[in-house]
């Protein structure tokens, strides 16, 4: 996700100057980036264009706004398809096994919001990972579902959450046995593949339907080397970010329904409630055009990133003090395959944080990656990338010891986390003390963030990227939670969610 520099200046405007109607900053911002040359590791996977069905993209440069209509004659009804779309969406299922395709233009977190709501009713347990992205537990408050956490696995090399492996969902489905569904996250943001197979048999086993978010795969059923695809393993409902690897434009991502587990007439209706009445039909062209493309091509296209991929992740590997995760990890807990077009890339030995690395690839290098945290940079090397970009990835990082003798901000972290006598990690999730439904109704106050310890959170408190919530509605709030947030916010994370941005305060339940 791209987020304003932190060397951006903010020049002082007068109140005329800062209201001025004639002024675009948006829009300038925009341009500016374009007109930048900017080399992009980020989604949209078609990186400008470069990785777009070539007709797509053809398209778009000949008719431009012209193309921008919403429902017309002639072009079909998203929410009620009968021609066209109903056509490109029964073309998407085959491509993929399922039985139903929806295309969304929401993106996938409007899939997730589906998902759910079409599973379980206000009251009932929905078991889901407590990694998941915030679109997932948000929907636990239209819903009114009761959440059953799972611990995913962590990883203290990488430092990450991986997935959530099968006797630890086996064993959450023993102990609650009147849970509606279980909600699965594969990939993680990181690539990392859980043993989705075991995972949606042993879901089936319970009698339950297996909810899928495998917004970072949509690439997985073109190529055998990629991770089994969840709609193959026989996932009852699957979300897929077709814009993130596939080439479709942001926001364009589609929904696979298999089986009868789910009610088809509730799903639709589901659907609906988070689509837009005015669908922008360039979107859905999208769509329709990376299926074909990926149908048609994929194996070859795929070929070329996987080897792209590898290429750069050697380089990497053979700069002291910069290590670029890739197959080994595969066999670690929570990690049953592994997305190889991936690229997690971590400085931490030179003192570097992953903000470093963003921020010096971007400024110094004009090379912007997708996300970072606190002790890694993730790339995505997609259909899109060529050669000539993974060399400028190399050569930046091979200059990385210069970086680290300016920066070394890592080595602030680490003195704050011995002063704490802290592990150098994530902290525990917090425990849940009301559902998330009764925390986002109830009155709330708002309090200074260091007097918060033990208070029940009201609002969801976000690192973005990767969209992991720290704090959710309805959780207690921990001095651990508090340090961490506040580390995050002094090494420039952005945090979405609390009305306070400056997070000086916190709302908490009265």
């Amino acid at each position: 996700m791209i987020m304003p520099l932190e060397t951006e200046s903010k020049p002082f405007l007068s109140m005329a100057e800062k209201y001025d109607q004639a002024r675009t900053p948006y829009f300038d911002a925009l341009k500016n980036y374009i007109d930048s040359g900017v080399t992009t590791f980020h989604v949209p996977g078609h990186h400008q264009g470069n990785g777009a069905d070539p007709h797509f993209r053809d398209f778009v440069k000949k008719y431009g706004l012209a193309a921008d209509v919403s429902q017309v004659m002639g072009l079909d009804d998203v929410h009620q398809p009968s021609s066209v779309i109903e056509d490109a969406q029964d073309l998407a299922a085959r491509a993929y096994g399922a039985d139903y395709t929806y295309f969304l233009i929401n993106g996938s977190s409007s899939g997730n919001l589906a998902m759910i709501m079409s599973a379980v009713n206000p009251g009932e347990k929905l078991i889901l990972p407590r990694n998941v992205h915030r679109s997932a537990t948000g929907a636990l408050i239209p819903s009114g579902a009761l959440p059953v956490y799972l611990e995913p696995e962590y990883d203290p090399d990488m430092q990450v959450d991986h997935t959530v492996t099968p006797e630890t969902l086996e064993r959450a489905l023993e102990e609650n046995p009147d849970a509606k569904a279980v909600f699965i996250l594969s990939p993680t943001y990181y690539g990392a593949a859980c043993d989705i197979k075991r995972m949606v048999d042993i879901v089936h086993s319970h009698g339950k339907p297996a909810l899928v978010d495998e917004a970072w795969g949509p690439h997985f059923n073109f190529h055998p080397d990629l991770p089994q695809p969840a709609v193959s393993a026989g996932a009852d409902l699957v979300v897929n970010s077709t814009h993130k690897l596939m080439g479709s434009m942001a926001q364009a991502s589609m929904l696979h329904l298999k089986g009868d587990r789910i009610d088809r007439g509730r799903l639709q209706s589901s659907i609906r409630q988070f689509l837009s009445t005015s669908p922008s039909c360039l979107l859905l062209a999208s769509l329709d055009a990376a299926r074909r493309n990926m149908a048609v091509h994929g194996r070859h296209l795929l070929d070329k990133a996987l080897e792209l991929a590898e290429y750069v992740r050697k380089g990497l590997r053979e700069i002291d003090g910069v290590r670029a995760f890739g197959y080994e990890i595969v066999g670690k807990p929570g990690v049953h395959a592994l997305d190889g077009t991936r690229l997690t890339v971590t400085a931490k030995e030179l003192d570097l944080t992953g903000y470093d690395i963003e921020l010096i690839l971007r400024t110094r290098y004009n090379l912007q990656f997708e996300m970072s945290e606190l002790f890694n940079c993730v790339a995505l090397i997609t259909v899109g990338n060529t050669m000539e970009e993974m060399d400028k990835i190399v050569a930046a990082f091979r200059e990385v010891k210069t970086w680290s003798r300016e920066h070394r901000s890592l080595s602030k972290i680490r003195l704050f986390y011995k002063r704490k006598n802290l592990p150098m990690q994530l902290p525990d999730w917090p425990r849940q003390v009301m559902t998330p439904r009764e925390a986002f109704v109830a009155p709330f106050e708002t309090v200074p963030i260091r007097e918060s310890r033990g208070r029940i959170c009201a609002e969801m408190l976000t690192p973005y990227p990767p969209g992991i919530p720290i704090l959710r509605h309805g959780e207690e709030i921990t001095e651990e939670i508090i340090d961490h947030l506040l580390l995050e916010m002094e090494a420039g994370v952005h945090i979405q969610g609390p009305m306070d941005p400056e997070l000086n305060t916190i709302r908490v339940v009265k």
